[in-house]
């Protein structure tokens, strides 16, 4: 009936009214012209419904079409993983259009953790073998991009015949595809061996500089092609001589530097050719003395030509004036007004310093220069330099530099400049006194950043140093006088007073003007230590031993002495409550032996500074501020650990026990005294990393007052020719076991035996249990992330019975 057939017409109209697919040139402007996130997901989530039931419709003529507009969607960050299956059909279809779009959405979409990739691998061997070249292309830029390694052992013959095509097209990216394939299977150099040799005497400018990549990957991955290519270092001497004096063509000149990509190539390839082979580098000396006299350096290009030449220099056996000419190019570019240059430059002479150190040093009052950069990046690159630069010759002058720096570097360089002041004044100390001040000035300047074992180290150095006490004790108490804010300052000078508080007093040091101190002045000023707020525990610590100290060097009544002693015994800090109750007693019970207990501590002889020696000395010194009972924060509180012995005294206080004069008298062990008991037997090093020259050693101390601490130096060292930088050392124990890392020395290990990475390990193990010592370990190294993971079962017995 009519009104029967309008009704039905009515019920259908709703389903003919969904909006329709949109083209992509519409989709795009679509999701362009919406104004909030949530209406481009509301257009995106209906495309990307239209285009799964297309999808399921199975629509052959317009499938390449909705995958375009997936593959957009999936470029905007939204998921598009349903149409991995869709690639595979038009990859297999006999339409280019199809093809182009299936390989598009395959490069895009696939990778080696979807199994779907390998899928078309028997595609991409059809496509490349039925000599459309279209087709080829498409086929060889998919393999390049995504190909497994899998994928590339089934497909490395298919390609090595499309490298001795005749058509540059497919060669080129033949070639490109070759350097992908080394890299994921390098076992496939052979392969790829004979066709280099031909390809090398293309004129085509793209097949060349691609067979220079090749040749390049080929020979850093395999010893053989090594050996094999350093025959046709003549012919690359001699292509590279045609692009110096002729050039290539004038369409690939840049800046009016002659191909500047294809010189960089064969620059690098070079310097592979030649690191450890003397023929090679024979040849080759010519030419880049050539290269590094005749390039424009007035443009960007010729400077990355120069740079890659410095580079070959310095890695091949090359006469020691082309090295000379190297170092200053590098020099000239410190003068460069562009900063990336100038760090480049930077760079590349720490890298040289050890090798080359008379040729850097003549760019020495450039690179303090280059200290004040307004650049981070640059001025850290150049503390690192200048801190490198650093000998028995030029200490003062550097020093001077260097301490000026300090006062107005950024915060985060502080630590840094700090750190390699101190280290290089103990190793190239030209006296005592002049050691002693340089430290002092780095304590007043940025006492706060400083590492830990700087108190340690100056208080040995001071200590060894009897003709220079008087004047060290009156350098501090100026130093404590002026400011009580810098707490590694006030530790050592604390120390000092409680040490040679008698030498203050008398005020016969010729050496500084002179200073009238009285009892009451030294009392005060160390009393305010103890009050003031900014004081750590550590250095209230400090301050009490001293005043205990001075009650055996002062004229004077210990009645004051004996009051602040006395406050501190309900201290809420526990460790400087100890101090005061033990302190305390020994007022009360022990008057008779105070004397003996708190004289002063005994010299440290110190050898002269050595260049050579320096190094062993200053990790001989850091383990000694550790082991020997030197008055450190957590040393202090056992110098006069008398809790035990009271415990075990007799009850008549008139008569206490004579000391123990055995070695294993816990009172005069405690203190220091003459009769000592001897150190135990040196435990021996263990080696337990060694990889491509970098090499990781341990070294044990256990401290005889605390059997229970063991003391591990991690000592990282690195004799082969790269850089390791990002070093860092992580380490775990068993659960039974105490483990605490200290801040290493640094994170860069120089080439050819440089300053190495120094890191300190304290473990704590009460119930001698058996040591295992896991250890991780990443680091740069020839341009490549490292990481190990290892574990060190075999450490010596001695180091945890």
């Amino acid at each position: 009936m009519p009104g029967q057939r309008v009704f039905l017409h009515s019920r259908t109209l709703p389903v003919r009214m969904v909006a329709p697919s949109l083209k992509l040139q519409d989709l795009i402007e679509e999701i362009r012209g919406a104004k909030t996130q949530a209406q481009e997901r509301e257009v995106i989530q209906k495309e990307c419904a239209h285009i799964r039931a297309s999808f399921r419709d199975g629509d052959p003529v317009h499938r390449h079409r909705q995958l375009a507009k997936l593959l957009y969607v999936h470029m905007l960050g939204y998921p598009a993983h349903f149409g991995q299956m869709e690639c595979l059909k038009l990859i297999a279809s006999s339409r280019f259009t199809d093809k182009r779009v299936g390989y598009l959405g395959a490069m895009l979409l696939l990778d080696e953790r979807h199994d779907a990739h390998l899928l078309i691998t028997n595609s991409i061997k059809n496509d490349l073998s039925q000599g459309i070249q279209p087709v080829q292309g498409l086929a060889l830029c998919t393999l390049s991009t995504m190909g497994s390694a899998e994928m590339c052992r089934d497909l490395a013959p298919e390609v090595e015949k499309l490298l001795l095509q005749p058509s540059p097209y497919l060669r080129k990216k033949a070639i490109l595809t070759a350097v992908h394939m080394i890299r994921k299977v390098p076992e496939l150099s052979s392969v790829f061996l004979p066709p280099c040799v031909h390809l090398l005497h293309e004129r085509h400018h793209g097949i060349l500089l691609g067979t220079i990549t090749l040749i390049t990957e080929l020979c850093e991955r395999s010893p053989a092609a090594l050996k094999h290519f350093r025959k046709v270092v003549p012919q690359l001497v001699q292509i590279l001589r045609t692009l110096v004096t002729t050039g290539y063509s004038t369409e690939h000149s840049i800046s009016g530097v002659s191909d500047p990509f294809l010189q960089v190539q064969i620059l690098r390839l070079l310097r592979i050719l030649g690191r450890n082979h003397e023929e090679s580098s024979e040849t080759m000396n010519d030419l880049l003395a050539q290269v590094a006299t005749n390039t424009d350096t007035s443009r960007n290009a010729g400077n990355a030509v120069l740079f890659e030449t410095v580079l070959t220099i310095m890695d091949i056996h090359s006469a020691a004036g082309l090295r000379v000419l190297a170092v200053n190019i590098l020099g000239r570019f410190l003068l460069n007004s562009d900063r990336n240059i100038r760090y480049v430059a930077l760079t590349s002479l720490l890298r040289l310093v050890q090798s080359d150190h008379s040729a850097v040093q003549r760019h020495r009052p450039t690179v303090v220069d280059c200290l004040q950069e307004t650049d981070a990046s640059l001025s850290r690159r150049a503390l690192e330099l200048s801190l490198a630069l650093v000998n028995s010759s030029n200490v003062r002058a550097m020093m001077q530099e260097l301490q000026a720096f300090l006062e107005s570097c950024p915060p985060d360089l502080r630590a840094d400049c700090a750190s390699g002041i101190l280290l290089a004044a103990e190793r190239f100390a030209p006296t005592k006194r002049w050691h002693i001040d340089t430290i002092l000035h780095v304590l007043t300047t940025a006492g706060t950043h400083v590492r830990d074992d700087a108190v340690a180290n100056l208080t040995q150095l001071i200590g060894g140093a009897q003709e220079l006490h008087a004047y060290s004790v009156r350098r501090l108490y100026n130093a404590l006088a002026e400011d009580i804010s810098q707490q590694p300052l006030v530790q050592v000078a604390a120390w000092c007073i409680g040490e040679y508080g008698d030498l203050l007093l008398e005020g016969n040091c010729e050496e500084i003007e002179p200073l009238q101190v009285d009892e009451e002045e030294v009392l005060a000023l160390l009393e305010k230590v103890l009050q003031s707020h900014m004081s750590l525990p550590a250095t209230r610590g400090y301050a009490l031993t001293a005043l205990m100290k001075l009650s055996t060097r002062l004229q004077g009544d210990n009645n004051r002495i004996r009051q602040v002693v006395s406050i501190y015994r309900s201290c809420l800090d526990v460790e400087l409550q100890q101090r005061a109750v033990e302190y305390d007693t020994l007022f009360q019970k022990y008057d008779h032996m105070r004397a003996a207990i708190l004289e002063k501590m005994p010299l440290v002889e110190r050898d002269g500074p050595q260049a050579d020696e320096e190094a062993k000395q200053s990790k001989e010194a850091a383990q000694l501020s550790e082991a020997a009972p030197a008055p450190t924060e957590s040393q202090a509180s056992q110098l006069l650990d008398l809790l035990d012995l009271l415990d075990r005294a007799s009850g008549d206080a008139q008569h206490p026990p004579p000391l123990d004069p055995s070695p294993g008298g816990a009172l005069v062990y405690l203190l220091d005294l003459p009769c000592a008991p001897p150190p135990p037997a040196p435990i021996p090093d263990l080696k337990v990393f060694e990889r491509e020259g970098v090499q990781l050693n341990l070294s044990f101390i256990r401290p005889p007052e605390n059997p229970a601490l063991l003391l591990i130096t991690i000592t990282a060292t690195n004799s082969s020719e790269g850089d390791v930088t990002n070093f860092i050392c992580q380490a775990a124990v068993p659960k039974s076991l105490q483990l605490q890392l200290q801040a290493p020395s640094g994170n860069t290990v120089p080439a050819r035996g440089g300053l190495p990475i120094t890191q300190l390990f304290r473990i704590l193990n009460p119930n001698k249990a058996p040591l295992r010592l896991k250890l991780r370990l990443t680091y740069n190294h020839f341009h490549q992330s490292v990481q190990e993971i290892f574990e060190v079962n075999n450490l010596p017995v001695e180091s945890w019975q």
